[in-house]
C-alpha cells in the first residue's frame, strides 16, 4: 500500500486516469459541471464522477499527510 501513495504513481495516475479521456473534454470536468448543474442523475454518471475522482482524493490525502507531518514536526 505504501507504494500506492508514493508521488512517482500519483501523479501519473491523476494525469492519466483523473482527466482521460482528453478529448473532447475530459470526464471528470464534464461530471462536476452535470453536478453542478443538477443533471448527475444517471448511475453510470455517478460511477464515472467516482471513478474518475478517486485519484485526485488520493493524492489530496497524501498531500494532506504529508503537510500535517511536517508541521508537527516543526512544533
Amino acid at each position: 500500500m505504501k507504494n500506492l501513495l508514493e508521488y512517482k504513481f500519483l501523479i501519473p495516475l491523476v494525469l492519466l486516469l483523473g482527466f482521460a479521456p482528453f478529448f473532447p473534454q475530459p470526464h471528470i470536468v464534464e461530471k462536476i459541471r452535470m453536478l453542478l448543474a443538477g443533471t448527475l442523475q444517471k448511475p453510470i454518471d455517478i460511477f464515472d464522477l467516482v471513478w474518475h475522482s478517486w485519484p485526485f482524493l488520493l493524492l489530496m490525502y497524501r498531500v494532506g499527510r504529508d503537510i500535517s507531518s511536517r508541521q508537527s514536526d516543526g512544533s
